[in-house]
This record gives structure tokens, C-alpha cells and sequence, in this order.
């Protein structure tokens, strides 16, 4: 077994719940019983072993899902309560895509929804665009969700950046298309499209707008991620997403009284670190949102929190999120992973997993070797192959590096799936499945 540790000296201020005393019952402040912390301390706990550290992929010896496209984040067509859905038979999944001659880096700039289908959940047939070309909003799409009703697809995606514009551009929206789903013997076809719309903005309170992130130097942007969810235990639908804090960097502080200790406390630029793990409730139709507290924040502790999704398990809430190493706040140190909280009620409560967060995380020897991960109602997780074999190269310098080294290093596929248990607070790697095994 092989441990490292990745505590480093910072802090985050954590939201205290404020209570408002009456002579009758206590009243809470807006939004102050809902948002917890994803706080320093907790992130200084990181430790790599082998219950949560995937073994070495040769991404080289993966196969890809098509010879005409690399693709990435991927997602499943589900039921209507998450499950995964089966269309006469049928078993579909999404995934961001683009020509397998464009190079790795440029990919996001023209990523585009395609589609697979298998009867096994293992043997994937390539089903071409999502939706018919020009009718999604953005000037390309990012990652999303779908969910079934009957034999329509309600299709959720980040409609990134503007149609028609000069130049790429990161404004990002929740969008929603719905249309019909066709299935025979020969395979699924999605078909008879209604209007894209955008379904979800930020509201610069919760949520920061991309005006307000432009107010301030560093930082990124980030309001994506539509993931689709059914609670359980209440019949509720929701919508979760990735967001960041509301307001601009001048209006934020990472102050030192909030840190249990000297040692947390964060430096004054770790401000520019605010992702934060949102919600919205359907209050009619789907497409009809109410905007709520965010669930998670990690305001002075990391700037992106990833393709948020929940699974119930056991009467508890787990909490889904992915991060890369470079998203961390100046003092804090963590590996490229899928990280986790659980509550023992959907709004509000939340506790990192195995003390620190971290679900599970690639091997120092190959720390890129996938991202984006899901974990599906199995615990089965799927993720993709990112970059292998960097002999110590950054992520950061792959782009400075040659179209043929970077062709060679990027994998562009679905990556092995891996089975977790959980136990209560605490997670496991259990083993490695097949590549692309949608279970």
C-alpha cells in the first residue's frame, strides 16, 4: 500500500447556520440551514491509498468508441427516477464529441452531443448527433443529462458560449430540448424536436453571473452541468448544477476567525476560489425552475465542482462531484478525482465522505488518466481516458507540445468502469470492470 498525504497550511470561512430567536420557535435566516462548507481542514485530511486510488490504465490499449470521434463526458438515458432506462431493450448513452482530427485541447470549443446504444451495456453502436445540426442553443454544447417519459427524451445540456459568435466565448445556460425516441430491432433514433430553450440562468446572488466573474482578476466561470434528479423518498424533481458563489471577487473575503486553527487559514487569494454545487425545483412543467441555495460551496477552497449528481442508497443522499488537481486554492493540494458528500436529507446536512471528500482518484504515476466521472444508481462509476503517460508533464503544457505527442497521449474514450461500495460515510474502489460498462 502506498500513502500520500496532501495536507497543506489554508482555511475557508464555513456558513454557520444564524438563528433568529422568537418566543415561539427559532427562525432561520435565508439560505443558512442549507449550504454547508466544503471547508481547508477537510481537504488538508486528503490521503491517497488503495481504497480510493484506481490502478494504472494504458490508455493506449483502450478502444475507442468510434475511429471518427473523441469524446468525453458521458452520460446515461435514464428513467424518470434515475434508473437506467431501457428502450425495447435498448440501453443509451450521451457524451461530449468532436472530430478525432481536432486536437485535444481545442475540443471544448466545438464540443457537440452524440450518441451510442447497446442491448449489454458493454458494446456500444455509434448513433450520430444528439440533435439535428443547428438547433442547439450556444455555439456548442456541454455536458447535461436525459431522462425518459413514456417515448419522449427530455435532453438537458450547458449551452455554451452564443450561436453565431466571432470569436468562443464561456457564457453558459441550462438548456432543455424534448422530442420524440423511435426504437426497432436496428437500434434508437431520437426524432420530431421541439424548440430549445434556456431553462436556467444565474441570479448573481447564489449563483454568479459571468458579468460578476469578469469583475476581478484569475478565476473562471462556470454555471453548467443540468443533471436531472427524482427524489425518492418525496416524489420532488429537481435539477442540480455546477455553479460558483454569487457576487464578485471585491465582495468576498476568505476571513481567518472562521478557521479552527492558524495552520487552516486561507492566504487573501484564495478568494478567487468559489465553485459551488447548485439546485433548482421543478415547480410545474420540467422546464419550470425555482432557483434554491446551492447544496455544497467551496468558497476559498476550489473553484469547480463538477457534473454534480446524487444517489440514494441506504435512506442517505450521495453527493457527486468531480475536480482536476489546478482547481485547488493557493495552500491546498488535491488529486484529479470524484469527490463526495452525504446527508440524511437532500437539502442540507452535508458531510464529506471518508473525512476529507475524495471518492476515488487516479494513480500519482499517471494522475490524469481519466476525469469526469458518474456514479450510477450500481455504484458502478463511468468516466473517460484523459491523458496518460506524461512522464511529470502538467496538463497545463500538453498544448505547448506536438499535434502528434498530444494524439498520442490523449485518450478520448470511455475509460474502465469502476464498482464503489459505500458504507455508511465511507467509500471503497471494490474492482475494475469493463471499459464503458454501463451497469
Amino acid at each position: 500500500m502506498f500513502i500520500r498525504n496532501y495536507k497543506k497550511a489554508a482555511t475557508i470561512f464555513s456558513l454557520a447556520a444564524t438563528l433568529i430567536s422568537s418566543s415561539i420557535v427559532p427562525i432561520q435566516a435565508e439560505g443558512a440551514d442549507t449550504t454547508v462548507n466544503w471547508t481547508r481542514e477537510q481537504v488538508s485530511k486528503i490521503e491517497l491509498d488503495e481504497s480510493n486510488t484506481l490502478p494504472y490504465t494504458d490508455i493506449k490499449k483502450l478502444e475507442k468508441m468510434t475511429p471518427d470521434y473523441h469524446i468525453w463526458d458521458t452520460w446515461p438515458l435514464t428513467d424518470r427516477d434515475g434508473s437506467i432506462a431501457s428502450i425495447k431493450g435498448w440501453k443509451v448513452i450521451f457524451a461530449l464529441s468532436a472530430p478525432s482530427d481536432v486536437l485535444p485541447g481545442k475540443v471544448h470549443d466545438i464540443a457537440t452531443i452524440r450518441y451510442f446504444y447497446s442491448k449489454n451495456g458493454k458494446d456500444w453502436t455509434f448513433g450520430g448527433e444528439l440533435f439535428p445540426a443547428g438547433t442547439a442553443l450556444g455555439s456548442r454544447q456541454w455536458a447535461g443529462s436525459a431522462m425518459t417519459d413514456g417515448d419522449r427524451i427530455y435532453a438537458f445540456y450547458t449551452a455554451t458560449g452564443r450561436e453565431n459568435e466571432e470569436r468562443v466565448t464561456f457564457e453558459q445556460r441550462l438548456a432543455l430540448a424534448t422530442g420524440n425516441i423511435v426504437a426497432d430491432k436496428n437500434g434508437v433514433r431520437f426524432e420530431h424536436w421541439d424548440k430549445h430553450r434556456i431553462i436556467l440562468e444565474p441570479d448573481g446572488k447564489w449563483y454568479q453571473t459571468l458579468a460578476q466573474a469578469h469583475q476581478g482578476e484569475g478565476g473562471g466561470y462556470a454555471f453548467r452541468d443540468p443533471m436531472w434528479f427524482q427524489d425518492p423518498k418525496t416524489g420532488k424533481e429537481y435539477v442540480l448544477f455546477e455553479g460558483m458563489s454569487g457576487g464578485s471577487v471585491s465582495e468576498r473575503s476568505c476571513k481567518p476567525e472562521h478557521a479552527s486553527s492558524p495552520e487552516y487559514e486561507a492566504p487573501p487569494e484564495a478568494v478567487h476560489q468559489n465553485g459551488n454545487i447548485g439546485i433548482a425545483e421543478v415547480i410545474g412543467d420540467v422546464e419550470e425552475l425555482e432557483m434554491l441555495p446551492p447544496l455544497v460551496e467551496a468558497n476559498c477552497v476550489n473553484e469547480e465542482l463538477e457534473r454534480p449528481h446524487i444517489v440514494v442508497k441506504d435512506n442517505k443522499y450521495y453527493l457527486f462531484t468531480d475536480t482536476h488537481i489546478n482547481k485547488y486554492s493557493p495552500g491546498l493540494t488535491g488529486p484529479e478525482g470524484l469527490y463526495g458528500f452525504v446527508s440524511d436529507t437532500l437539502i442540507g446536512g452535508y458531510k464529506p465522505l471518508n473525512g476529507s471528500g475524495l471518492v476515488l482518484a487516479n494513480p500519482p504515476e499517471n494522475p490524469y488518466q481519466a476525469y469526469s466521472w458518474l456514479v450510477l444508481p450500481s455504484l458502478n462509476v463511468v468516466g473517460f481516458a484523459h491523458f496518460g503517460d506524461l512522464d511529470g508533464m502538467s496538463i497545463s503544457d500538453i498544448g505547448h507540445q506536438s499535434p502528434e505527442y498530444q494524439f498520442e497521449h490523449w485518450g478520448g474514450t470511455l475509460a474502465p468502469t469502476v464498482k464503489i461500495s459505500i458504507d455508511g460515510d465511507r467509500t471503497k474502489i471494490e474492482k475494475e470492470l469493463p471499459q464503458g460498462w454501463i451497469k
